[in-house]
């Protein structure tokens, strides 16, 4: 079971949910990055490591018999704000292409950075999978 949260009077977020309840099995999945299940990147592209970085969430998830439709957390670390901000165009047909139209509780964070070299951008992932 899972409930968005959306007080009355607010304007509707973007691309997120305020606030998510839910009940049944937590998954949660760590920090995930651009590289493949190899360890090895894909591109140097920020967009690129992106849906690369949400294609490893969703192998994660059906670990667990879970799903996009299923995240009721998620978490990026970006190393460049300008970039996300300038290629929000650019970075919504990616994660719907791997997340479909399921958006969870979500925040987003500039970080000075990741323990990779390599990474632009990690993003963490709680789910619920419904009992």
């Amino acid at each position: 079971m899972m409930q968005i949260l959306q007080p009355a009077g607010w304007l509707p977020p973007k691309g997120y949910a305020n606030g998510i309840a839910a009940r049944g099995t937590q998954v949660f999945v760590g920090g995930q990055i651009g590289w493949d299940g190899q360890q090895q990147f894909v591109s140097d592209d920020f967009i690129e490591q992106t849906g690369q970085a949400l294609r490893n969430i969703v192998e994660v998830l059906r670990e667990a018999g879970a799903g996009p439709e299923h995240m009721v957390r998620m978490t990026w670390y970006i190393t460049d704000r300008d970039e996300y901000n300038a290629r929000l165009r650019e970075l919504g047909p990616v994660y719907r292409e791997a997340m479909g139209r399921n958006f969870p509780a979500m925040t987003c964070v500039q970080v000075a950075a990741l323990v990779e070299k390599r990474a632009k951008v990690e993003i963490e992932v709680t789910a619920v999978v419904p009992d």
